[in-house]
């Protein structure tokens, strides 16, 4: 068998990606770009496991000139052996293993409560003071510094020494190396999204905004920085004064390239695991994203199909992406849905687009004081793309389009939940007290009220009222509920019936749809017909029922007719 790389499950760190000789997109160029344009901090938004911290990972290595335990200099320049940056020219080059690097994740800050979230914060610069303590045996560093440093590394520190923290060890590590330092940020806003759903916002907010304004506003040892987040955060509520902020988000072409891969990279992919057949599936499941003018796939996803389907252990495409954490956003989009909204996610389920104003920039606590804010959250995270653009009365409005099967999934799944977890919620006595008194007009405006309460991700074809109408009457708690079960000449379509027979009921239940509003009670008649043509209740009167009751029901779009022989 012919040998191939490994794939890279889960894998963020670029040297572990080199050294275990995991298969590679080669994304080196992205160097260039950062030294080309100059960008004093730059903010990159993506959704979440796209590539950020793998490109923060590269960054780094790139740039630092890593000090080794024995205190020599690391020689990182084999971890681009054969990259394209290597090809770049000597221009770049003379950059490789020039600075000292900060690298501060902020990922594991997402916990329950405000004290474990700074504790994970603090844990993370712990580390960083840590990989540079070399700078504690130099006498660049004096011994008032030196006692500073100390605190940090022993916790003695207070919060506001935490929150000068990064900016005080790029002091030191200029002082040691004569070099102003490059400063890398990845995932800033996960504390933030994090607090917001906790309760905690203000608090977090307010550490993360003194960390970075000493850290990338007044530092006067800062040669670049780069941050890395899902979503632009208003710059009055963290990036405070931060006027030399250059933000890349997906609606920039510059850098699109760079996250997640492209058609190009993919074919690629696909060529060297054996399995182009699939480029269609692959592309109708994890494309659809439009980062500026360039389309790109979803690299989580895709990384996983091609490990599962290259390893036999699926024939078939996965929602890979449905355990990522920004999908409880499209829980709350659906819980807090108003009757627009409902429309709209039907809309998009079906294929279609909806229009909305594009806001760049928002706080977690915005999110829900509108619609429209909701709306560009799920954009700006990956579960909308753009289709069309228009600019009108100053004010951009993008025209957005769930961007392939995969969210379609994710959408339609936490639909499904929803459903079943408001039906559950719901006292449906009185359906069912309508049923048993023959009060068809009562049972007509109850079963409304609930399709219009549903959002469907089904076309309004009979399987569709079939599922839902079976789920609104599954725990009533008085009747066992049958569906579809051959009875007489053909099949009803739901059957109620009490576990008592000689003094218990049997409800049979036939249903049909209109092609308009206006053929709702030809469509009852029908119904009925067909269970007395069809002898329906044949299988309830050979079990000794006598108190049979039958209805028709008849449905279009979200409106329901009951009729009862």
């Amino acid at each position: 068998m012919e040998h191939r790389s490994p794939i890279p499950i889960g894998v963020e760190f670029y040297k572990k990606m080199v050294d275990n000789g995991y298969y590679y997109i080669d994304k080196t160029l992205l160097i260039r770009e950062l030294l080309d344009q100059e960008i004093n901090t730059v903010l990159f938004t993506r959704p979440r496991r796209f590539g950020k911290t793998l490109a923060q990972s590269m960054i780094k290595t790139f740039f630092e000139k890593e000090i080794l335990s024995d205190g020599t200099v690391a020689d990182n320049s084999i971890y681009f052996q054969g990259k394209k940056i290597m090809e770049a020219g000597e221009k770049y080059l003379q950059h490789m293993g020039k600075y000292p690097v900060i690298f501060l994740s902020l990922k594991s800050a997402k916990q329950p409560t405000y004290e474990m979230a700074y504790g994970s914060l603090v844990y993370e610069i712990l580390k960083e003071y840590s990989r540079h303590s070399y700078v504690l045996e130099s006498k660049c560093i004096s011994e008032e510094y030196k006692k500073i440093y100390n605190s940090v590394l022993d916790r003695t520190a207070d919060c506001s020494a935490f929150a000068r923290a990064i900016a005080f060890l790029s002091e030191c590590l200029e002082k040691y190396h004569k070099q102003k330092v490059i400063i890398l940020f990845d995932e800033y806003d996960v504390p933030l999204e994090n607090a917001y759903f906790e309760g905690f916002y203000s608090e977090m907010a307010s550490f993360i905004r003194s960390l970075f304004e000493s850290a990338l506003k007044t530092n006067e040892s800062l040669e670049f920085a780069v941050v890395t987040g899902c979503l632009q955060i208003s710059r009055e509520s963290i990036f405070t004064g931060l006027n030399n902020l250059k933000v890349v988000s997906v609606l920039d072409g510059s850098f699109a390239e760079y996250f997640g891969f492209t058609q190009q990279e993919v074919d690629a992919f696909l060529s060297e695991y054996g399995i182009m057949q699939r480029r269609d599936e692959v592309k109708n499941w994890y494309e659809g994203y439009l980062f500026g003018d360039t389309e790109i796939y979803n690299p989580w996803s895709l990384i996983n199909y091609v490990f599962d389907i290259a390893n036999g252990n699926t024939e078939f495409p996965r929602p890979y992406w449905s355990n990522t954490s920004s999908n409880s956003i499209v829980r709350e989009l659906i819980e807090n849905a108003d009757d627009i909204a409902k429309q709209e996610i039907e809309e998009l389920i079906a294929g279609g687009m909806i229009e909305k104003p594009v806001y760049e920039e928002i706080t977690y606590a915005e999110i829900y004081k509108s619609q429209d804010y909701l709306w560009n959250f799920l954009f700006f995270t990956g579960y909308l793309k753009v289709v069309g653009k228009k600019f009108t009365e100053r004010q951009i409005y993008f025209s957005m389009a769930i961007p392939n099967e995969e969210i379609a999934y994710i959408y339609e799944n936490n639909i499904r939940e929803w459903s079943v977890e408001c039906i559950q919620q719901k006292d449906l006595s009185e359906l069912i007290r309508a049923f048993e008194d023959g009060d068809c007009e009562k049972a007509s405006d109850i079963i409304t009220e609930q399709l219009i309460d549903t959002i469907s991700f089904y076309e309004y074809k009979e399987d569709y009222y079939h599922g839902f109408f079976a789920g609104l009457l599954k725990h009533n708690g008085k009747y066992l509920v049958k569906s579809n079960r051959e009875s007489g000449l053909g099949r009803y379509d739901l059957l109620l019936k009490t576990q008592k027979i000689r003094k218990g009921r049997a409800i049979i239940f036939e249903f049909k749809v209109a092609a308009s509003i206006n053929g709702l009670k030809e469509g009852c008649r029908d119904a009925l017909e067909q269970i007395e043509k069809l002898h329906y209740d044949r299988e309830v009167i050979a079990e000794g029922y006598t108190d049979i009751l039958k209805y028709g029901i008849c449905f279009y779009k979200k409106e329901c007719m009951v009729q009862k022989i």
